[in-house]
């Protein structure tokens, strides 16, 4: 009899370790085009080999080829693996890269990133959280009338269904991926998950309209309301990534903007649990300054720094890599306090 209990308790150990792990911290990264990132990793190639900046990237290297870490996971909607250089656009990155790291350097269990971002959607309309609403009947008739003059027989069913439909598919893309990690990873098999927090890097489609930046500071409420009671984490830390576009030089349009984010993260009922992080203070000095020389006339010394425009962050790796660590150093800091 002794032999068979000592066979059962044999038996039961492994469960009961199991039981025992840390969850699997699962971070939320959604937004428009700098959440999918546009800094081409082929700029990253040539900075790797420099002797200026090859310290920078040496972390994320082995050999002369990019690493992968085991212990970081990305899911960016058709893509998965670990994370390594290239899951931002195409053959870019985005914030993935340095918040990767800092959260993988931080905690001992696996991390999974899970990346809900399309290009050219804004907050008032495509991630219009339900809360909101929709918008005043006199904003809808005049999306109506501007749409027949292209589309004659469109009806206002046609002006309403893009409202929210982001922000649906961006609660699918974690439900989905989380119900069935296990198929996406095989290593996290038998591994529970934990929602750890939400990182939100958007805002150039709202910035560009007077409507909609005058409703961001009480969408950017309702979003954060929102994402917590729909994934069932009422408690959820929230990283929210201020626009940085044109560094200290940012135009009257962008500083508007910004004080709609700073508004909206200002609630008391926000206070210790999201943050805005800042972004400008990763504004690519150096390829700011050859892009508006031209980057046409000086198109050798723009591919060591940038790769697209500003409003994409000048394409610049330097730029994605910090802002990803500043939000991840963000995300560590509202986890370690709650």
């Amino acid at each position: 009899m002794p032999r068979f209990f000592a066979v059962l308790a044999l038996l039961a150990a492994p469960a009961a370790a199991r039981a025992q792990e840390p969850p699997v911290l699962v971070f939320l990264l959604a937004g428009q085009s700098n959440m999918e990132g546009h800094a081409k990793v082929s700029v990253m190639d040539f900075q790797a080999a420099q002797p200026a900046t090859r310290d920078l990237w040496a972390p994320f290297r082995h050999g002369s080829a990019w690493a992968e870490r085991d212990d970081v996971l990305v899911k960016f909607l058709m893509r998965k693996g670990k994370l390594t250089a290239g899951y931002g656009a195409p053959k870019c990155i985005g914030p993935e890269l340095g918040f990767g790291q800092v959260l993988g350097d931080r905690y001992p269990q696996p991390v999974l990133l899970i990346k809900a971002a399309w290009g050219g959607k804004s907050l008032y309309r495509d991630f219009r959280p339900p809360s909101a609403g929709m918008p005043p009947r006199e904003a809808l008739d005049k999306m109506l009338a501007d749409l027949k003059k292209r589309k004659a027989d469109a009806t206002e069913a046609d002006v309403t269904a893009p409202f929210g439909a982001s922000y649906r598919a961006m609660l699918d893309e974690y439900r989905s991926t989380v119900k069935d990690v296990a198929a996406h990873f095989p290593q996290l098999a038998g591994k529970k998950t934990e929602l750890a927090g939400f990182i939100w890097f958007q805002g150039w489609n709202d910035m560009i309209s007077a409507e909609a930046t005058a409703e961001y500071a009480t969408n950017l409420g309702h979003l954060i309301r929102d994402v917590r009671k729909d994934l069932g984490a009422p408690k959820l830390p929230v990283v929210v990534g201020e626009m940085g576009v044109d560094g200290d030089k940012a135009n009257d349009g962008v500083k508007r903007f910004k004080a709609a984010q700073q508004a909206g993260i200002a609630k008391d009922e926000f206070r210790g649990n999201a943050v805005l992080v800042k972004t400008d203070a990763h504004w690519d000095a150096e390829a700011d300054a050859i892009y508006r020389r031209g980057w046409r006339e000086n198109l050798e010394a723009w591919n060591r720094v940038g790769s697209d425009y500003p409003y994409h962050y000048l394409g610049s790796p330097r730029t994605m890599l910090g802002i990803g660590r500043a939000l991840g150093e963000a995300a560590v800091a509202l986890r370690e306090r709650k």
